[in-house]
């Protein structure tokens, strides 16, 4: 106990060190919101990684798929490796860094203002980015508890209140420099945490090829009669699983908190080198987390399911590690759930600022003005998050996965595809986006009041939040074909930043031959 509580100690001690350290980078909106577009390859990646998982994947759907799907379960976290961090860097970060400091934008809600010409748009976004990343943040409290019960046995709601207290502290304090750098650290506890606690579950079990052997031998026929199933390559459901890598891979290419890590690159070079720390990071993290999570069943004398939910499962296979290992483990899931939370509020706290507020309601408000009122907010949505999240506890609402699923299809749907469209294809109407934002938001909101009513497969929010996503890819374009075309003058100003000419070194580019 003394050294989980030194370890708790030490790591809290450091993120609000870095928070009074970055002070001098969060004095204007631009250095509190993007770190003054300056933000170098790791930093920014690592705070790409951190942001994207949480402790409601590594709890919440690495216990949940890996039970249902057994080992198959990774290929959510190559997906995510590969489409939800490689492909994302590839096809978004040059183009999102470029306009997006053309057109001065700092948040997701200002790129459709000023990228379409519609204020409507950017109110709408803004609204619907407030709405549905509260129960994004109370899914992180809630994976937290679990561990937090296991390791120190103390009240959930004093876990949710000091990890609430100590993350804004430092966001409040140093803004987004400080949520990157503490990202960073808490990025590298990450990869060596779930590395030492994969081996020491799978040395438990008699090392890799006894536990997989194990997996075989796994029989359940409530979800299938065939024979070594779970550790199978595609696993028992591998439609439902392809709805599980869509979501939490395609996902991240439309949420305002990972979209906008790209607006504070630094430079080309960032990118570059962005691109492959990301990837890396994800192929370790999101693979590892979904890898472990696909040997839960070798544990089920002692996890009941109906019980406790799928939230139990990681619990459980870890709580046999020794006292040096479940301390690691706390740590690395308070820093999953600290940097996703530092992001979320830090979004949510900008975009109410900027894209509701100012000019809005408050007129003339000044940049000191600005970032005093995204201070205030981040305490608001901080108590609103951890209210939701201990009456959803004292409910006995468990169950992270579907909460993140109703979160990430309703942004996702209604962001990706115009976002995505707006980069590259002047083509794109205000209207097909305005669609698509109703399309999603009520399609989701659908799935959780009248359920019942939804076809057998698009019953989870998991399905139905990718379902959105794809559609969305399908909506922007043909409604954009059969609606009025967007203003050329908005349109031309806002790819005119591509086509501005830049010195670059020659092993990047060779000089025209001379004539």
């Amino acid at each position: 106990m003394l050294i989980k509580i030194i370890l708790l100690i030490v790591f809290f001690a450091i993120m609000i060190a870095v928070g009074f350290y970055c002070r001098k980078h969060s004095t204007d909106v631009n250095g509190f919101v993007l770190g003054g577009r300056s933000v170098g390859p790791w930093i920014t990646a690592f705070a790409f990684g951190t942001s994207y998982f949480s402790a409601v994947v590594f709890v919440g759907y690495a216990g949940q798929f890996g039970w249902k799907y057994g080992v198959a379960a990774t290929w959510a976290g190559i997906g995510n490796a590969l489409i939800g961090s490689l492909m994302a860097w590839v096809v978004l970060g040059r183009r999102t860094r470029i306009m997006t400091q053309h057109l001065d934008c700092s948040t997701m809600p200002q790129f459709f203002e000023k990228r379409f010409g519609s204020v409507s748009l950017k109110i709408f976004a803004s609204i619907v980015t407030f709405i549905f990343l509260i129960p994004y943040t109370a899914s992180l409290y809630n994976g937290l508890s679990r561990l937090f019960g296991m390791a120190f046995n103390i009240d959930y709601s004093i876990c949710v209140i000091v990890m609430a207290v100590l993350t804004a502290v430092y966001v409040i304090v140093g803004g987004y420099m400080a949520t990157a750098i503490n990202d960073f650290i808490q990025g590298i506890i990450m990869l060596f945490g779930i590395s030492a606690v994969i081996f020491a579950v799978l040395k438990s079990q008699g090392g890799f090829l006894a536990a997989l052997d194990g997996m075989g031998r796994v029989v359940d026929e409530s979800v299938s009669t065939t024979p070594g199933i779970f550790n199978s390559f595609f696993g028992p459901d591998p439609v439902n699983l392809l709805g599980v890598v869509i979501l939490t891979s395609l996902g991240t290419w439309g949420l305002p908190q990972m979209v906008q890590k790209f607006y504070a690159i630094k430079s080309e070079k960032s990118i570059s080198t962005g691109t492959i720390i990301s990837t890396v990071f994800a192929f370790v993290v999101a693979g590892g987390c979904y890898f472990l999570g696909g040997f839960g069943r070798l544990f089920s004398a002692n996890i009941d399911i109906a019980a406790n939910g799928y939230d139990s499962v990681i619990p459980t296979m870890l709580s046999g590690l020794p006292d040096i290992l479940i301390a690691i483990v706390v740590i690395l899931v308070l820093s999953a759930s600290m940097s996703t939370l530092s992001s979320l509020v830090l979004t949510s706290s900008s975009t109410l600022t900027l894209d509701l507020l100012k000019d809005h309601v408050i007129k003339d408000m000044d940049e000191k003005k600005q970032v005093f009122i995204m201070r205030v907010l981040i305490v608001v949505f901080v108590a609103i998050s951890v209210v939701i999240a201990i009456i959803q506890y004292k409910s006995n609402v468990t169950f992270i996965a579907q909460l993140m699923g109703v979160s990430w299809g309703a942004l996702a749907g209604a962001f990706l595809a115009p976002f995505l469209y707006g980069l590259y294809w002047k083509g794109v109407s205000r209207t097909a986006c305005t669609v698509n934002f109703i399309f999603a938001t009520v399609f989701m909101l659908a799935n959780i009041f009248v359920k019942p009513m939804f076809p057998a497969l698009l019953q989870s929010p998991i399905n139905a939040g990718a379902f959105c996503m794809l559609i969305g890819l399908v909506i922007v374009p043909v409604i954009s074909l059969i609606t009025p075309k967007p203003d050329p003058a908005v349109v031309n100003d806002a790819f005119s930043c591509y086509d501005e000419k830049v010195l670059v070194a020659q092993k990047s580019a060779l000089a025209d031959a001379e004539k």
